[in-house]
C-alpha cells in the first residue's frame, strides 16, 4: 500500500528531498564556511570584550543613514580591494563582524574576508534591522 502511494506521488516525494538537501546544504555550507553569526545582543559582549570590528558593507549612503559605532564602511564589492585596510585586523587576530541591512549581503561579505584568511569572522543575524529592533543605538 505505502509503495503504491509513493509510486503514485513520486513527484512529492522528489520535491521532498529536494527541499530537505537544500536545507541541509545550507546549513553544511555555514558550518564549514568557518563563519560564525552573532546576534545583535551578543555583539555588544563581542565588541567589549575582544575589541571586536564591525564591518559595515552597505553602500555608503545607507551607511550615512545610520550605522553601529565605530564601524567601519567597506561595500560588499569593494571588500577584495580593501584587504591591505583590514590586514591591521588580520594580524591582531581582532574578530571581524560583517554587517548589512537585513543579513543577507553579510554572508557573501563574510565568505569573502575568509577568501583573504581572516580567522574570525562572523556575521550580524539579521543584520542592522535586528539591531534596530533590539533598541541598540545607531551612530549618524
Amino acid at each position: 500500500m505505502e509503495i503504491e502511494f509513493v509510486t503514485q506521488n513520486w513527484h512529492l516525494f522528489l520535491a521532498l528531498v529536494v527541499i530537505v538537501f537544500l536545507l541541509s546544504w545550507d546549513s553544511a555550507r555555514r558550518r564549514f564556511s568557518g563563519v560564525k553569526g552573532v546576534t545583535a545582543t551578543e555583539l555588544p559582549q563581542l565588541l567589549n570584550h575582544e575589541d571586536a570590528a564591525v564591518i559595515d558593507i552597505r553602500e555608503s549612503g545607507e551607511f550615512r543613514k545610520g550605522h553601529i559605532a565605530g564601524a567601519l564602511n567597506i561595500p560588499l564589492n569593494q571588500i577584495a580591494d580593501n584587504a591591505t585596510k583590514l590586514n591591521r585586523f588580520k594580524k591582531s587576530g581582532v574578530p571581524l563582524v560583517v554587517a548589512c541591512q537585513s543579513g543577507v549581503r553579510a554572508g557573501k561579505g563574510a565568505a569573502e574576508l575568509r577568501k583573504l584568511e581572516f580567522e574570525k569572522v562572523y556575521t550580524l543575524t539579521g543584520g542592522l534591522q535586528a539591531w534596530q529592533k533590539e533598541n541598540l543605538p545607531l551612530e549618524k
